[in-house]
C-alpha cells in the first residue's frame, strides 16, 4: 500500500513539473504573439463617458470652440494657377537636415521655391538617413519619413517632381560642376530670382544645402498669396507619411480612446538647443545647467546667438521666454477642471531632463504615457525596419574588474600610512557613462556624435512622426513651449495643422510671461492657491482658446513662420465679416474672419445643418458660463489677482 502512494505521489510530481514546463515553454512562445491593449493600461477614468459627452461639464473640458467653428480648410487655388510643365528652365536638388520641424518646413519652401522658378524638383534627400551606419536599407532619405508617389501625385497641378537626376545630369553632380547655394530661412524672393535664377537657367541644374530650416521667409507679400497656399497644400496634404508610420500612429490614437475617452496631448518643448539659445540653462540643476551652458558656448562661436554666455535665466522665464516646466503643466490642467485620470500623452522624442522632470506632472496624473508605453517593442522595431547590429561606444563602457582582480590591487598598495590621504574623487559610476551626456564626467570637449548617436538621430525622426500623428487628432493640445516665431519648431507645426484641420479644436495657446507673474503670484501656495488666482487661469487659458488666442499668435508667429498660423490665406469662413459686425459680437472676432475668404456653397450648407443640431447645446454651455462667473464673483478681466481677496481654494479644482 505505502509503495503504490509513494508510486502516485512520484507521478503526481513528475506530472506537475511537466505541466510546468509545457506553461513555460507557451509563455515564451507566444510573447511576441499577444496582442498590445491599452485597455489595461490606464487606470479608472474620472472623465465624462460616452452617456455624457454631450454635457456641459463635457463640453466644457473637450468640446470645440464655437466661435471657431464657420473656418474651414480651403487651400484650392483662387485665381489663375498654370498647370506646372516639363519643359522648364532646369532641376532643383537638396539636401537637407535638421530636426523633424525643420526638415518639414524645408520641403515645403522647396516646392515654392520650384514653382516660383519654374523649375522641376528632385525629391530631396533627408540627411539625417543617409549619415547613419547601417541603417535599414528598406526605407532611406525622403521615404524613410514620407511617401514618395502620394508626394509626386498630390503636387502634380503644381510642380514637376522627380525622383533622380536624369543619368548625364547626376554623373556631373557627382563632379560637383554644378554650382550649390545655401539659403537661410528668411531668404527673400528677390534672391532666388536675381541670384539663383540666372545660375539655374545657364547650368539647368543648381543645388540647395538647408541646413536652416527653410529656405523662404515667411510673409509674402498679398500678391502671392496662392504660394502661401501651396504651402499649404504641401505641408497638410501632399507630406503623408509612408504607410507604416499612419498604420501605428492610427493604432496609437485607437489605444488612446480606447472605451470612447479622449485624450491630450502635451510636448513639453524641452530641447537642449531651444534651452541653450534662449538661455534658460539656471531652471535646471547641476549636470544639466553645465550641458546647456556648453551648447549655449557653441550657438555663440557659431554665430547663432549675440548675447552673453550667462544671463539671469529667472529673468529670462519671467519674461516668458523659457518654456513652462511639467509641475506648471500640470497646475494648469489641474486649475482648467481636468479630473487627475486624464489620459494624457507626452509627445516629444528628445525631453531634456529625463524622466526626473516628469516625476510631479506623473504625480497629478497618473495616466500619463508616451510611445513605448501605447506600443510594444515589436510594434517599434518594425517601424525601424531591419538594421545592422552596431558595437557599443567604448568610450561609453567601463571594464568590469573581478572580485579577485580588486582584491589583487588592494594588497598591492602596500601599508596605509596615517593619517590617511584625503579621499579619492567620486567614483563615475557605469550609469553616468551609458548616457548621451557621459563625456561631462571626463572630458571637457563634447565628442562627435557616434555611429549609434546617428542611429539614434534618424530614429527620433520617427517618433516625432508618431507623436505628430498622435499630437494632431488629440481631443485637445498644450504646448510646454513654442518659439514664438523664431523658427519652426514641433509644437508651432502641430498647432498650424490643428488650426488648418479644425480651427474649433481645443488647442491652448499659452502666454508665457503672463503665466509666470501668475505663479509669481501665489509662489508660496502652489498647490493650494487661491480661487481667484484658479479663475484668472481658467479665464486666459480660454481666451488662448479662441479668437483672442489666434491673433496674439497672428502677430508673434506667422510673420516668422508661416506654417503656425496658415490664416487668412488657408481658410475660409461660412460666415461674413460684415456679418459678424452687424450682429454686435466682440472686435476681435470681427479682425478675426475680416481678411477670411467665403466658403463655396457647399461648406456653407454644411455648416447651416450643424449649426442647427448643436443651437440647443451651445445656449446651454452659455447659460450655464454665464451662471458660474456670475455665481463665482469674477469679473473678467486679465489681471495678475491679489492673494489677500480669498485665502482658500477648493480641493476640487
Amino acid at each position: 500500500m505505502k509503495s503504490k502512494i509513494k508510486w502516485a505521489a512520484l507521478g503526481g510530481l513528475v506530472l506537475s513539473f511537466a505541466s510546468l514546463l509545457i506553461h513555460l515553454f507557451l509563455a515564451k512562445s507566444s510573447a511576441d504573439l499577444v496582442q498590445y491593449t491599452a485597455i489595461t493600461l490606464f487606470t479608472e477614468d474620472l472623465t465624462p463617458t460616452l452617456a455624457t459627452r454631450k454635457g456641459p461639464g463635457f463640453r466644457k473640458l473637450w468640446g470645440n470652440v464655437k466661435s471657431l467653428e464657420p473656418l474651414h480648410p480651403h487651400p484650392n487655388p483662387r485665381s489663375t494657377y498654370p498647370v506646372a510643365v516639363e519643359h522648364n528652365n532646369g532641376f532643383i536638388y537638396a539636401k537637407i537636415s535638421g530636426s523633424f520641424e525643420k526638415i518639414r518646413n524645408s520641403i515645403v519652401d522647396l516646392v515654392a521655391i520650384s514653382r516660383l522658378l519654374n523649375a522641376t524638383l528632385v525629391i530631396p534627400e533627408i540627411q539625417e538617413s543617409i549619415r547613419s551606419k547601417g541603417i535599414s536599407s528598406k526605407f532611406k532619405s525622403f521615404s524613410y519619413l514620407y511617401n514618395e508617389d502620394q508626394f509626386i501625385a498630390a503636387l502634380a497641378n503644381d510642380v514637376t517632381i522627380v525622383k533622380s537626376l536624369p543619368p548625364i545630369l547626376r554623373e556631373a553632380r557627382k563632379r560637383k560642376e554644378y554650382q550649390i547655394f545655401k539659403p537661410k530661412s528668411s531668404a527673400a524672393l528677390k534672391f532666388y530670382t536675381s541670384e539663383v535664377l540666372p545660375r539655374l537657367k545657364k547650368a539647368k541644374v543648381i543645388g540647395l544645402i538647408l541646413t536652416d530650416g527653410g529656405c523662404l521667409e515667411s510673409a509674402l507679400p498679398p500678391s502671392m498669396a496662392e504660394y502661401q497656399r501651396l504651402r499649404c497644400r504641401v505641408a497638410f496634404h501632399a507630406l503623408q507619411f509612408r504607410p507604416e508610420i499612419v498604420a501605428l500612429g492610427k493604432l496609437m490614437v485607437e489605444r488612446l480612446q480606447a472605451s470612447g475617452q479622449p485624450y491630450l496631448a502635451y510636448h513639453p518643448g524641452l530641447k537642449r538647443d531651444a534651452l541653450a539659445f534662449h538661455g534658460c540653462a539656471e531652471i535646471f540643476q547641476d549636470i544639466h545647467t553645465e550641458l546647456i551652458q556648453y551648447r549655449r558656448a557653441q550657438l555663440i562661436k557659431q554665430g547663432i546667438i549675440s548675447e552673453e554666455l550667462s544671463v539671469d535665466s529667472h529673468a529670462r522665464k519671467r519674461n516668458g521666454s523659457c518654456p513652462l516646466m511639467p509641475e506648471e503643466v500640470g497646475l494648469l490642467l489641474r486649475a482648467m477642471g481636468y479630473p487627475p485620470r486624464t489620459r494624457i500623452y507626452l509627445a516629444g522624442s528628445e525631453t531634456f531632463g529625463g524622466q526626473r522632470v516628469m516625476i510631479p506632472l506623473r504625480a497629478m496624473y497618473t495616466n500619463l504615457v508616451d510611445r513605448t508605453a501605447l506600443c510594444s517593442k515589436k510594434e517599434l522595431a518594425n517601424l525601424v525596419g531591419p538594421e545592422i547590429p552596431l558595437l557599443p561606444d567604448p568610450d561609453k563602457l567601463l571594464p568590469a574588474k573581478s572580485t579577485n582582480q580588486l582584491k589583487a590591487e588592494w594588497d598591492k598598495t602596500g601599508p596605509r600610512p596615517r593619517p590617511l590621504p584625503p579621499p579619492p574623487d567620486r567614483p563615475i559610476y557605469r550609469h553616468e557613462k551609458e548616457g548621451w551626456y557621459g563625456w561631462v564626467a571626463e572630458k571637457d570637449m563634447e565628442p562627435e556624435p557616434s555611429p549609434n548617436d546617428q542611429r539614434e538621430q534618424a530614429h527620433r525622426l520617427l517618433w516625432d512622426a508618431l507623436d505628430y500623428i498622435v499630437s494632431v487628432e488629440a481631443e485637445a493640445f498644450f504646448p510646454g513651449f513654442d518659439n514664438d516665431g523664431s523658427g519652426p519648431d514641433f509644437a508651432s507645426l502641430v498647432m498650424g495643422h490643428r488650426l488648418y484641420e479644425m480651427a474649433s479644436a481645443r488647442t491652448f495657446r499659452p502666454n508665457r510671461k503672463y503665466l509666470a507673474e501668475l505663479f509669481n503670484s501665489t509662489v508660496d501656495h502652489l498647490y493650494y492657491p487661491p480661487r481667484n488666482w484658479t479663475l484668472a487661469v481658467r479665464e486666459h487659458l480660454n481666451k488662448s482658446l479662441a479668437e483672442e488666442g489666434l491673433l496674439q499668435e497672428s502677430s508673434r508667429s506667422k510673420t516668422k513662420f508661416f506654417l503656425s498660423h496658415p490664416i487668412p490665406e488657408c481658410l475660409c469662413s461660412t460666415v461674413k465679416a460684415t456679418d459678424i459686425s452687424h450682429s454686435g459680437k466682440n472686435s476681435n472676432l470681427h479682425l478675426l474672419f475680416e481678411g477670411q475668404g467665403e466658403c463655396p456653397r457647399s461648406m456653407q450648407q454644411e455648416r447651416t445643418q450643424e449649426t442647427n443640431t448643436d443651437e440647443v447645446d451651445s445656449q446651454e454651455d452659455e447659460t450655464d458660463l454665464d451662471g458660474q462667473s456670475e455665481s463665482e464673483g469674477y469679473n473678467g478681466t486679465d489681471t495678475i489677482p491679489s492673494l489677500e481677496q480669498d485665502e482658500e481654494m477648493d480641493p476640487d479644482d
